[in-house]
């Protein structure tokens, strides 16, 4: 591959994977630790991850137990996650908190989708403008050193690169739609 077409393709690499490590943050009703990945825990004056202060752990389908290294940290874990987008309630018997997750309604389930769909355009959009910038430095590089057949022909990659990169957004949105609508 032309390396000047490899910055491209690391660059929509680059958006598909915070797109599936968004996804990853997404709960289906099951209980997976990568919900508390945004959580930031107020440890000595700085922001830390969840999973830097304490042990997380899923001992049941539908439960994380997180079990701080400090007993003096479960209040503010409780207090980051209560202030957080995830929904849940902790639950603490001063040694580890417990979250459970309740099962997902049929509405919140579609909502969820919905949501899934469009961090899934939103990707797609990154993609086409990553195309974008790539053919207008191709079209730059015509005006010096390039032939208009390179140019093209870089075109073309960058395209094949594109219609890749969608195909890969979609798989990626069937997948999780499907697991969040799997009861």
């Amino acid at each position: 591959m032309d390396t000047r077409v490899k910055t491209y393709d690391d660059k929509m690499q680059k958006a598909l994977d915070f797109l599936l490590s968004d996804y990853q943050t997404i709960r289906a009703g099951r209980a997976n630790p990568h919900v508390l990945d945004k959580i930031k825990v107020d440890y000595y004056g700085t922001p830390t991850p969840i999973q830097q202060v304490g042990n997380v752990t899923v001992p049941e389908a539908r439960m994380i137990q997180i079990a701080p290294w400090e007993k003096s940290l479960i209040k503010p874990i409780e207090k980051a996650i209560m202030s957080s987008d995830i929904g849940i309630t902790p639950n603490n018997d001063g040694t580890v908190i417990r979250l459970v997750f309740p099962e997902l309604t049929e509405e919140r389930r579609k909502e969820l989708v919905k949501d899934i769909k469009k961090k899934g355009e939103d990707c797609k959009v990154a993609v086409r403008n990553i195309r974008r910038d790539a053919n207008d430095a191709f079209k730059k590089l015509a005006k010096t050193e390039v032939s208009e057949d390179e140019i093209k022909d870089l075109e073309d990659a960058v395209q094949k690169l594109t219609d890749k990169y969608i195909k890969d957004v979609d798989k990626a949105i069937e997948e999780k739609s499907k697991e969040v609508l799997t009861v």
